[in-house]
This record gives C-alpha cells, sequence and structure tokens, in this order.
C-alpha cells in the first residue's frame, strides 16, 4: 500500500513553494510501513480534481495528504473542512483563471469534513515539537479545490495541511524590513517535512 502526498508548485508572487519542495522530499520514503507517493499539482482549478484521480488511480493510496502554502500563516495547519465554493479572491490562478463564488461541484454537497484524524494529527504534530493547529477554513483557492474533490469524488481517506514560508521564502517576500517591515512567519523545511510526514503517519495508523 501507499501513502499520497501531494504540494502545488509556485503561484502568484511566490517564486517558490513548501508543498512542492515537501512532497517530493518525501516522496519514495517508508512511513509506517507504507511507501510514499509524493506529487506536485498544478495551481489550475480546471486540473486539480483529474490530476489528483489520476494519482488515485494508479497508485491506489491508503490514505492522501494533500499540501499547499498559506504564507500568512504561522503554524502547520491541518484543516477540518472543504467546502463547495472556488473564489481566487485577488489571485489568479496559473492558468489566470479566477473564478468567483463558483460551486466546485453544482451537484456536490455544500461541504465535507476531512477524512483523516485532523485532531490526533496535531495533538501528534505538538507532541514531536511542531507548532501546529487545526484551522477551519482551507480558503476557497486550489488547496480548498483539492480538499473537495477528493472527498466529494474518492473512497479514501484525505485531508489538506497547509505549509508556511521556509525561512527564505519569508526573506524573499519581506516588506522593507531594514525601515521596520514586516517578515512573513516561517518554519524550516526539514520541520515542515517532519511535519507533513506526521500527519501521514497518523493518517495511516
Amino acid at each position: 500500500m501507499t501513502l499520497l502526498c501531494t504540494g502545488y508548485e509556485p503561484f502568484g508572487d511566490h517564486e517558490t513553494n513548501p508543498s512542492e519542495r515537501v512532497a517530493r522530499e518525501l516522496d519514495g520514503r517508508t512511513v509506517a510501513g507504507h511507501e510514499v507517493v509524493g506529487a506536485v499539482l498544478p495551481v489550475e482549478f480546471d486540473r486539480v480534481a483529474d490530476e489528483l484521480a489520476a494519482l488515485i488511480d494508479e497508485h491506489d493510496p491508503a490514505a492522501v495528504v494533500a499540501t499547499g502554502l498559506a504564507g500568512g500563516r504561522t503554524t502547520v495547519s491541518v484543516e477540518r473542512v472543504a467546502i463547495n465554493v472556488d473564489d481566487a479572491v485577488t489571485v489568479p490562478d496559473n492558468a489566470d483563471d479566477s473564478p468567483h463564488a463558483a460551486p466546485i461541484d453544482a451537484a456536490g454537497a455544500d461541504a465535507h469534513l476531512a477524512t483523516i484524524p485532523v485532531v490526533e494529527s496535531v495533538e501528534a504534530l505538538l507532541d514531536a515539537g511542531i507548532p501546529a493547529r487545526v484551522s477551519n477554513s482551507a480558503g476557497t483557492h486550489c488547496c480548498n479545490h483539492a480538499l473537495y474533490s477528493l472527498l466529494e469524488n474518492h473512497d479514501v481517506s484525505a485531508g489538506f495541511v497547509h505549509l508556511p514560508h521556509t525561512p527564505e521564502g519569508a526573506v524573499a517576500e519581506a516588506q522593507a524590513p531594514e525601515r521596520g517591515g514586516g517578515v512573513p512567519a516561517s518554519l524550516p523545511l526539514a520541520l515542515q517535512v517532519e511535519g507533513v510526514r506526521t500527519v501521514l503517519e497518523t493518517a495511516a495508523e
């Protein structure tokens, strides 16, 4: 059996995406007796669900943990719920698509709860000394789209983890810190990799 871990390519003004690097780092590792398949998804509303479906068909995973960047967050955030809404707000996807208040699936449920153990994952992260919290909003961009499509269309344990910037990413997006401006919160990449590995392990148990 395998565990599927996905990340996203860079998007918007972000030059890198830690979720892409985490997925590549975990690809091929063994977690809880399962081989991890790490894959990188396009930040495109029209392609996310199909790419996930192809990965699930190919690898038949025991669980799926998708990940993405949430640059304003201070912790590893394990999402509780996905909603049936696409809204790019101010950041079009990488195909320049910018949906506004559009249903992901017109015939689908309004929302789905993640089926990985959300609270237990956060507790395991905190026990490992990794800053973490339960998040009650996966937003309305491609990250939410991924989680919703997983839960609406597939009978597999699935969840989503939002990651903060790496330190390098935070420096790249700092707002004139030498003049008193702000620097986004960050976590080292190694800690992010260990965090997602911990969520995968918890999901597999």
